[in-house]
């Protein structure tokens, strides 16, 4: 498996983003734009960086100063489950009041309760699973 975070998984996620309707086209009929990073709870900086525009992953890499519109950490542990079992939407949302999912930067309960953001988002981690 591809290690976690490095230039090839997040490279791989962004292939997957593209290639799947259900995240990249629903998020480009909300002409969404973003950079999106993640990491460890335990780093000072975030592992990887995505750009998204309208929707579209259109770069992604090792984290390198971008500026973020949304930073996620959860522990190594955690982040392993989650490839092997994706979040669900309830699941998600104890991950995150349990702090297991910590939102560095970026407005999760608005975003969970926006239907055209959130079922995208959701769908995105499961993503995460399918990364060889």
């Amino acid at each position: 498996m591809t290690e976690l975070f490095s230039d090839k998984w997040i490279n791989e996620l962004k292939d997957l983003w593209n290639a799947t309707p259900e995240v990249s086209d629903k998020l480009a009929q909300i002409d969404f734009d973003s950079t999106i990073t993640c990491g460890f709870k335990d780093n000072g900086e975030p592992s990887c960086v995505f750009v998204v525009e309208k929707g579209k992953a259109v770069s992604a890499g090792l984290y390198n100063g971008e500026t973020a519109d949304w930073d996620m950490r959860a522990s190594q542990k955690d982040w392993d489950k989650w490839t092997k079992k994706p979040l669900t939407m309830t699941s998600m949302g104890v991950a995150v009041a349990m702090g297991k999912l910590k939102f560095v930067k970026g407005d999760f309960s608005a975003m969970i309760k926006n239907p055209s953001m959130a079922i995208p988002f959701v769908k995105s981690f499961a993503l995460m699973s399918e990364i060889s």
